[in-house]
């Protein structure tokens, strides 16, 4: 099915919600388990924006905190078999924010929080302070988290996505708002970041604060293989495409003064995330008005657009090492496509996996444990993570899924289905 204004207007109708309260406590941490997992193999992170007028228990005393809206990461430890514990959430020291549209994906975008195995970082955006914050992860005890230096500022509007480099050094930001474009900080691990000189590079895009879409609003930020090279997706505004801004990375981490844009192929019209294709300098990106595009970024004559039949909004994508192919969500059907890319960058679909109808299936990443990928997908409208086996190509299984609002509600943390933004994997 492709993509129409009224398909994506039944999907996430518009509306606006936004926050303007004060600054939070940076690092305030709430645990949602009684037992921190320290032989766990890895965590996944996803964030949420959310409020504190609540109840909430305290050494079985029942307080009122009353506090304004705060951005949290939520953590979860993997286990040896793939499957997940909750064990904590963690304050960022800066606010949520939910675009101008109603329902799931409030941010309209893959990556707002990012983890760095190699860097032993993690690091978020908080939309509605237009800040970034990271934090330290401890390889021991991957769920406990440490708040690296101050947030700092996005140097825009409405953060969106996140990017590290491959050794976990460099860190960039695309901002989705009214001001938009993208940055980049190095990343100290005693006292956090810090902006790189002529990185600060505009988009150009007519859009508010916060950001009104999806159609027309900036999605994914990622670097290239060879890390030469900086890439943000901005979809499109039906019939117009959009397309791939990219900056060249200079010697000295600096970022060529504008980028080069690149349309997707005929029929491409909304590219949204971004997984590289092993070794041969392209991109798959998502496509929520079709299904999803090749860019070919040697030879664009190579790059195509590919329909996923019945599809309403393919949005979210990451790759698994162990089948060799790429794994796509769609908020709209919850269900899993996977796709094989092959040598000539020709792309099909191999298998669909539909997940629990009306949960809303987002942001998702892959982890390698024990030889053994895994899945994990943020949906939403089920308060829950869906843990995926990839036993081979076209042999996924769900494993189990993790709910996690009744432990959350227990440690005082109030969790809005429309909020819950981004998900991330670290393994050691």
């Amino acid at each position: 099915m492709k993509f129409t204004s009224a398909v994506l207007t039944s999907v996430l109708a518009a509306a606006t919600l936004a926050s303007a309260a004060p600054m939070v406590r940076r690092g305030q941490t709430k645990m949602m388990s009684k037992t921190t997992r320290f032989d766990a193999a890895g965590a996944v992170y996803c964030t949420c924006a959310y409020s504190f007028g609540i109840n909430m228990s305290l050494t079985q005393s029942t307080v009122i905190t009353n506090e304004p809206d705060e951005n949290m990461v939520v953590a979860a430890s993997i286990n040896s078999d793939g499957t997940l514990n909750l064990d904590r959430a963690v304050a960022t020291g800066g606010h949520g924010a939910h675009g101008q549209s109603s329902g799931p994906d409030a941010l309209f975008s893959q990556g707002a929080i990012k983890a760095s195995a190699k860097g032993k970082v993690l690091a978020t955006v908080n939309a509605g302070s237009n800040t970034v914050s990271l934090f330290s992860i401890d390889s021991k005890t991957p769920t406990n988290i440490q708040q690296l230096g101050d947030v700092v500022s996005s140097e825009g509007e409405f953060p969106m996505s996140l990017a590290f480099n491959a050794n976990g050094d460099r860190l960039c930001v695309l901002n989705g708002g009214q001001v938009n474009g993208v940055i980049c900080y190095k990343v100290d691990k005693k006292t956090g970041l810090s902006v790189i000189a002529n990185t600060l590079r505009p988009l150009g895009l007519n859009q508010t604060t916060p950001a009104t879409g999806p159609a027309g609003t900036a999605s994914h930020i990622v670097f290239s293989e060879d890390g030469k090279q900086l890439i943000a997706s901005v979809k499109g505004v039906p019939p117009t495409p959009g397309f791939l801004a990219i900056w060249d990375v200079n010697a000295d981490d600096s970022l060529s003064p504008d980028f080069k844009k690149v349309a997707p192929a005929k029929d491409g019209l909304l590219p949204f995330s971004m997984t590289v294709i092993p070794g041969k300098n392209a991109i798959l990106a998502t496509d929520a008005g079709l299904g999803f595009d090749i860019f070919d970024l040697k030879d664009n004559n190579r790059s195509s657009a590919i329909a996923i039949d019945g599809q309403v909004a393919t949005c979210w994508s990451s790759f698994s090492k162990k089948t060799g192919n790429f794994y796509l969500t769609d908020i709209g059907t919850a269900t899993v496509t996977e796709v094989h890319v092959d040598d000539n960058l020709k792309g099909s679909i191999v298998q669909q996996y539909p997940q629990a109808p009306g949960s809303a299936t987002i942001d998702n990443d892959i982890a390698t444990v024990n030889g053994q990928d895994f899945m994990y997908v943020l949906a939403p409208n089920a308060t829950s993570i869906d843990v995926l086996q990839l036993d081979s190509p076209g042999e996924a299984k769900k494993l189990t899924s993790l709910n996690f609002s009744g432990p959350t509600k227990a440690a005082g943390v109030t969790i809005n289905p429309n909020n819950l933004q981004g998900m991330t994997v670290f393994t050691r």
